[in-house]
């Protein structure tokens, strides 16, 4: 592919994404780069164009319920969570119920913040980066690893690998990292708090229990750290990702 073919491939894909833009008014929305390549899309080469240039979103999105100036944990279960925040309730529920320590609710509570609100990839990995500043450090250690732990039966336990993963991830061959995690975790001091996260993921979800955030109100105020400034406000490590969570279509 020479120089010039290059070039029209990238302003043909440039047209394309004018085309999908989404207009408020005379606002442009721009797709982050990695929703993109979550749909497949890739376009080569290397080059730039600038497109019409239309004043862009910048700051607190319309089409979003409108958040608190200082936002809570629950301020973002409710305006910002995708509908499925009823697997991390109903997990929590089930926690409870078996007589867990506040912590561990918690954990299960969170154990899949990332997928309910941000990336499904990695998602123990990017939750406990989330939440490493505002919880206890075997929460969030607990959140990271019940992702690696999650694919290793344990029968003395018993955990078994869950019926869902067998059906969805048919040959799928374990990365290093996931087999390097988890056998570390095994010998870790806080391997149980993770296992009681997959012990309690509960994927057997019951239609009629209906479980509200604000049944955690008390173990939330308890043991999430809440920044006085409003998640997203303060200066955190992870304040960032809260940030990016409330205004995820900013141009920049």
């Amino acid at each position: 592919m020479d120089q010039n073919e290059t070039i029209d491939i990238v302003e043909e894909a440039e047209r394309e994404e004018a085309r999908k833009m989404i207009e408020l008014g005379e606002m442009m929305v721009y797709r982050s780069n990695i929703n993109k390549l979550a749909d497949g899309q890739h376009t080569p080469g290397c080059s730039f164009t600038m497109s019409a240039l239309k004043p862009s979103l910048m700051g607190e999105d319309p089409r979003l319920p409108a958040m608190p100036e200082r936002p809570t944990l629950i301020d973002f279960f409710n305006l910002r969570f995708g509908p499925s925040k009823m697997h991390l309730l109903q997990s929590a529920r089930l926690a409870q119920k078996n007589g867990l320590p506040e912590k561990i609710i918690l954990g299960c509570l969170l154990h899949d913040i990332s997928v309910i609100s941000f990336f499904r990839p990695d998602h123990g990995y990017w939750g406990a980066a989330m939440l490493e500043p505002y919880v206890d450090e075997e929460v969030s250690w607990a959140i990271r690893m019940h992702q690696p732990l999650r694919f290793f039966p344990n029968d003395e336990l018993g955990y078994e690998y869950p019926e869902v993963y067998a059906k969805r991830f048919v040959g799928y061959k374990l990365p290093e990292y996931i087999v390097r995690d988890a056998e570390m975790a095994k010998n870790h001091k806080w391997y149980m708090s993770a296992m009681q996260i997959c012990l309690n993921d509960l994927y057997s979800f019951d239609p009629e229990v209906v479980v509200n955030i604000m049944d955690f109100e008390d173990i939330i105020g308890r043991h999430f750290k809440q920044p006085k400034e409003g998640l997203g406000n303060d200066d955190t490590p992870a304040s960032h990702i809260w940030r990016t969570l409330r205004r995820p279509a900013n141009a920049l």
